[in-house]
């Protein structure tokens, strides 16, 4: 019997020492959105985007050869170069000898009116796909 108690007190004494080296537990969230480590951020969205294995069905394939239609990409080019060359010659028909004249342009998908206004020559530019107007004011010096 004796031998009985010493093990059960050398048992209660191994186990109030286990207790003396435990630590409480903190949980820390791994998500900088919910209070984590920012650093975390780049490798979670890189390893979110690996794992991602949905795609756009509307995304053209580059691998195929053009990313876009040529003839796009050509009226796209000649519709920039043409706007260009308007504002060109509208620096120059208000900063030196040369004159823009009024009226209505159709350039591909654009639609532009030249007109004078009180203070200055007015430009409006609608964009016929998809409605949108910007209008530009530009003063007499």
């Amino acid at each position: 019997m004796k031998k009985f108690f010493t093990i059960l007190a050398l048992t209660f004494f191994f186990t109030g020492l286990h207790h003396a080296f435990a630590q409480q537990l903190v949980y820390t969230p791994v998500n900088p959105n919910f209070g984590g480590n920012t650093f975390n951020y780049q490798w979670m969205l890189s390893s979110a985007q690996v794992q991602d294995t949905n795609r756009d069905p509307n995304q053209v394939d580059r691998s195929l050869g053009f990313g876009r239609d040529p003839l796009q990409e050509f009226s796209e080019s000649l519709n920039r170069q043409i706007l260009s060359r308007l504002a060109r010659e509208l620096v120059s028909s208000q900063f030196g000898d040369g004159t823009i004249e009024q009226g209505n342009y159709l350039l591909g998908d654009y639609q532009i009116e030249i007109g004078d206004g009180g203070a200055g020559v007015n430009i409006t530019i609608r964009d016929t796909r998809t409605g949108a107007t910007t209008v530009i004011e530009v003063p007499f010096f």
